[in-house]
């Protein structure tokens, strides 16, 4: 069976490295040669909570898009993100792209709006795959990165996983010399 190039959006504002760990895990199980954007922190967009962690993640699936997003409600389910008394947004995982996918899969719209919209999709996209064009706009990560305005406070975060910081001492450097 073939590989398919998949991103995901990885976000939590719950216990947020552990969530974020458990879903990484997860993912090492379901991707090939997985690789992680940067963590960034923001706040909430569309609700009323504490800051979020998000991060974007790339790898290859031998899994149909379908099969793949069941798998990932598998995991946000066992990070409680359907527990009836849940506060907050445990973790949350969306396709952002799947190959050169695009349209409606059964409710799954691809690519997802998100990626324009929320810087803190679209940042992580731009460290991860600059150069790697959005299949609608027909630009690229960075370009869009540089030339978007979209009105969000997000800033990087120290986060390690597996011993690895995935987030670069440069940009946690550049964002806290920026800040001061």
């Amino acid at each position: 069976m073939s590989l398919t190039r998949v991103f995901l959006g990885l976000g939590s504002n719950i216990e947020r490295e552990a969530h974020l760990v458990a879903g990484l895990e997860a993912l090492a199980g379901l991707l090939a040669d997985m690789r992680c954007s940067p963590v960034f922190e923001s706040h909430a967009v569309g609700i009323k909570s504490g800051n979020f962690f998000n991060l974007v993640v790339v790898g290859d699936t031998e899994l149909p898009l379908l099969e793949l997003d069941r798998r990932l409600k598998f995991i946000e389910a066992d990070n409680g993100r359907y527990a009836p008394d849940r506060k907050g947004l445990p973790l949350d995982i969306d396709v952002l792209l799947y190959g050169e996918q695009v349209g409606n899969f059964n409710g799954l719209i691809l690519p997802r709006a998100e990626i324009l919209k929320n810087a803190f999709v679209l940042w992580p996209l731009a460290l991860l795959v600059p150069q790697l064009q959005h299949p609608v706009d027909g630009r690229s990560f960075a370009d869009l990165w540089a030339t978007t305005q979209i009105d969000q406070q997000l800033w990087p975060a120290a986060f390690q996983w597996r011993g690895i910081e995935l987030t670069p001492q440069a940009l946690l450097q550049a964002h806290s010399d920026g800040a001061a």
